[in-house]
């Protein structure tokens, strides 16, 4: 039996891919490579470290002995040197230089821009595959008419490739954000203690140039080509407040996705995928019920609410830092992406395999359509010398009347009975037939979705070709 907490981001949603970016695994080995990329523009700059003690941490960079750092933290309460330690042991030439004049920022903050760059990747990566599964949604249903609404009431019609476009753009406003915050993400460098560079100062006797070049080799050699240009002992926790609200971004588009599609299931018009023996409810066993998209809903809530911890934190950073910052941050940061990873991966599920009735869209939309139309019913009257004015006042009453009918009376919509009646409309069943397709009550909506897809999404797809055609199975 289980008996500890286990976080349901390892056990039923997150990737391992994931995952393992905020494991001790490869923060750990992170830290090493920092290490390593310290040691080595201190010799490039100078300072007496030899190729015999890089060639030493770099034998050990993966073999983390973790007992005695374990071990060594029990002693001294302080993780960073309990793993300067451990790393000393297993380079007994090295020990020496190992950290050298770093502060434990250096290792801690510069591994989570690093962790948090990687994991933004696989966040774009997620991003595109949903965009691209949506497009390829859109352009197959551009042309298929249905109801459009405001104020969750019929207005007048759209297609369901049109609508699927307001899902896809919003979520390329998404993709833009994450593309611009992998753009700027810096590295703390080797700022120090309090970000003034004392220690490095003592060091390279003062030697501003080599001080500066030493940030610079550490960020080539981690992937980097920025660092922070000033800085406390941390980097601003802005960073975290920023990458956060991205990922809130994230959250919000998905939640408005996933609801429409609740909406849309209650409707009957479309659903997510339903597995063969899929159980919709323990008590009644007709229900199939839109749980991947009401899962995507709570996790959404979760980030968003989410955002909130490092703005707070950016907000109460005392001076040049203070340490409140970590134990908020280790959790928020960590959950934020993985909260949206498993976002990502259930949208992705879902729009690979989404289900549209086209005779129910096609049922829902004739029943209102008649309401609809009466626009252009008044100006085919109007050419044939109504009066507009007394034709309009007749398609209020007409229409209130049907209105009545259907709400009141649980009866079909008459509308189209009540207009061919009426001699002011000179009107036939017959030619209200051809007035009554909805293909001509849909505006631009074809074009737009083949303009946009085309024009905006395309480029975006074919420019990231590579980390497409991702399928994602889902656990629970």
């Amino acid at each position: 039996m289980r008996t500890n907490y286990e976080s349901p981001f390892s056990t039923r949603y997150a990737s391992k891919e994931m995952q393992y970016l905020f494991s001790a695994e490869f923060k750990f080995k992170t830290w090493r490579r920092l290490w390593i990329a310290l040691a080595k523009a201190e010799k490039e700059l100078g300072l007496a470290i030899t190729d015999e003690q890089i060639a030493e941490l770099e034998a050990h960079k993966d073999d983390i002995n973790y007992e005695v750092a374990e071990a060594r933290e029990k002693e001294v309460r302080h993780d960073v040197m309990s793993h300067v330690y451990a790393y000393g042991v297993q380079c007994p030439k090295a020990q020496g230089i190992i950290h050298l004049g770093a502060t434990s920022c250096y290792v801690g903050d510069n591994t989570d821009i690093v962790t948090m760059s990687e994991a933004m990747k696989v966040v774009k990566r997620k991003l595109l595959n949903v965009i691209s599964l949506l497009s390829d949604f859109a352009l197959k249903y551009k042309d298929m008419p249905a109801l459009a609404y405001t104020h969750l009431q019929p207005a007048q019609l759209t297609t369901v490739g049109k609508r699927a476009t307001l899902w896809i753009n919003e979520l390329l406003m998404d993709l833009e954000e994450v593309e611009y915050r992998l753009d700027n993400f810096r590295l703390l460098g080797s700022k120090g203690t309090t970000g003034t560079q004392a220690s490095f100062v003592e060091l390279f006797d003062g030697d501003s140039q080599k001080i500066k070049k030493l940030d610079q080799l550490i960020a080539e050699a981690m992937g980097f080509d920025k660092v922070v240009p000033v800085s406390g002992q941390t980097y601003s926790r802005k960073v975290d407040a920023q990458v956060l609200n991205t990922l809130g971004g994230i959250a919000q588009s998905a939640s408005k996705f996933a609801n429409d599609l609740r909406i849309l299931q209650n409707f009957k018009e479309m659903e997510e995928p339903f597995e063969t023996h899929q159980i919709g409810s323990s008590a009644m066993p007709y229900k199939r019920n839109p749980m991947r998209s009401e899962r995507i809903c709570a996790l959404a809530r979760y980030v968003m609410t989410d955002t909130l911890n490092p703005a707070f934190t950016a907000a109460t950073q005392w001076f040049e830092r203070t340490l409140d910052d970590s134990a908020n941050k280790r959790i928020s940061i960590a959950e934020g992406f993985l909260a949206v990873d498993s976002i990502l991966n259930i949208m992705i599920n879902v729009c690979d395999g989404l289900v549209v009735y086209p005779k129910v869209i096609e049922q829902r939309v004739m029943r209102e359509l008649p309401f609809m139309a009466t626009e252009n019913i008044m100006m085919n009257a109007v050419k044939k010398g109504g009066d507009r004015q007394q034709l309009h006042e007749k398609l209020r009453v007409h229409a209130q009347a049907a209105a009545k009918r259907v709400k009141e009376e649980g009866m079909e919509n008459d509308m189209i009975d009540r207009v061919c009646e009426d001699p002011a409309f000179q009107i036939t069943k017959e030619e209200l037939a051809g007035v009554l397709k909805p293909i001509h009550y849909v505006g631009r909506s074809v074009e737009q979705t083949e303009e946009f897809i085309h024009d905006v999404i395309q480029p975006v797809l074919e420019k990231n070709k590579e980390v497409l055609g991702e399928k994602v199975q889902l656990s629970v």
